[in-house]
């Protein structure tokens, strides 16, 4: 590009405006061209996928960057968040690149607060270590705070070149990947342009097209599949697509050969589990009604869900009242010894400890408990 400067930025987030200020400004002070060079491997839990990154970087690159003096290019590296340490082997790995400067920003790879909340490390200690070493190393940090937003001036500006009692406007890295989860919806004009909010919005769209689980636990005859069949209708009536994986119809079509047997019971359970992962990571919404009488499974299940889309229903019914509804007659069965390993009677039923919610099926009929299920979903906003 005829220069023999070159600035690296380092990112592993969508940009957003402050970004597209920071570096410019990179480049203008070096007289030189903006490397921008994102790292596309596995970075850390929550972040936005880098196949979306790519695209808003490109989106940028295309309309808002003088092709002339920037260049996109993307690095297969994965993020160990080791600060300072990481800041200076980001900035080694660059002057292999071909860079001879690099913006060091606040807080550059910070692992965050250790288990008291005190910061593993102070928010320039990543500058001060680079430029202690950049004639070594051969490439000079461009150090930069944290960027802001003046909406007196309309303009964006080091937090540590503000005049006293400044107005600004911010965003946390964390609010901005929560916002942009959740569709992106009304994400103001000063932090992000149109088209990078659009591209992070196709795969992240608003929360109520979001996928979700409702996973109904309970003993046999507690009234799972009765609640989870009404819970279905009145979802679709509410415009949403819903897949119903009822316990009997899995062990029949998924789960045909298994026995009772505590690891065949938790094959089944994990079985569901990853069906219902994946029409959740779609998109989709599922409601799973099995026994899943162990409580480490099911928490196995959450995690393979995803905590935030996972709705956990214990639907407590006493054990009295299951056998009286029963009528296929397995608790007599089980209590006469002729079922082996039947869950309340020789088997152990482990309750949620913290479950979304609870369910009384003795004082609330099945359609009552339905629609306390849709008040929560409502509050979350997957249901409109």
């Amino acid at each position: 590009m005829g220069s023999e400067n070159v600035v690296a930025f380092q990112t592993r987030n969508p940009l957003h405006r402050a970004h597209e200020e920071l570096t410019r400004r990179a480049a203008e002070d070096i007289n030189g061209v903006l490397l921008l060079h994102p790292v596309v491997g596995l970075t850390k839990p929550g972040d936005i996928d880098y196949f979306t990154r790519v695209r808003t970087y490109r989106a940028l690159a295309n309309n808002y960057y003088d092709p002339n003096h920037m260049l996109l290019a993307l690095l297969p590296l994965a993020m160990r968040m080791a600060g300072p340490r990481e800041a200076l082997w980001h900035a080694l790995i660059r002057r292999n690149y071909g860079a001879n400067h690099m913006i060091i920003g606040r807080d550059h790879a910070s692992p965050g607060n250790d288990s008291t909340g005190k910061p593993f490390y102070g928010p320039y200690d990543a500058q001060d270590l680079v430029r202690g070493v950049e004639e070594e190393l051969g490439v000079k940090a461009v150090p930069f705070g944290e960027f802001v937003y003046l909406p007196d001036e309309q303009r964006y500006e080091d937090v540590r070149r503000l005049k006293p009692n400044a107005t600004v406007a911010q965003l946390s890295g964390t609010q901005a990947r929560d916002w942009y989860r959740d569709g992106g919806v009304d994400l103001p004009d000063w932090f992000a342009r149109p088209e990078v909010a659009a591209a992070i919005a196709e795969t992240y769209p608003p929360r109520f097209k979001q996928g979700f689980c409702v996973w109904f636990t309970g003993l046999s005859a507690a009234g799972k599949s009765t609640t989870a069949e009404i819970l279905t209708v009145l979802l679709q009536e509410l415009g949403r697509q819903v897949t119903l994986l009822d316990g009997d119809v899995v062990r029949n079509n998924l789960s045909r050969g298994l026995g009772f047997s505590k690891d065949d019971r938790d094959a089944n359970i994990r079985r569901i589990g990853y069906v219902a992962s994946e029409i959740v990571r779609h998109h989709g919404a599922v409601i799973c009604a099995a026994v899943s009488p162990y409580r480490a499974t099911r928490n196995g299940v959450r995690s393979l869900v995803g905590g935030e889309r996972f709705i956990e229903v214990f639907v407590n019914t006493p054990i009295e009242e299951c056998e009286r509804r029963d009528s296929k007659g397995m608790y007599l069965k089980a209590r006469r010894g002729e079922i082996k390993n039947f869950t309340g009677i020789d088997d152990p039923y482990e309750p949620p400890l913290q479950p979304e919610l609870e369910l009384n099926t003795t004082t609330h009929t099945a359609e009552e408990n339905a629609r306390l299920i849709i008040d929560c979903l409502t509050e979350r906003g997957f249901v409109k």
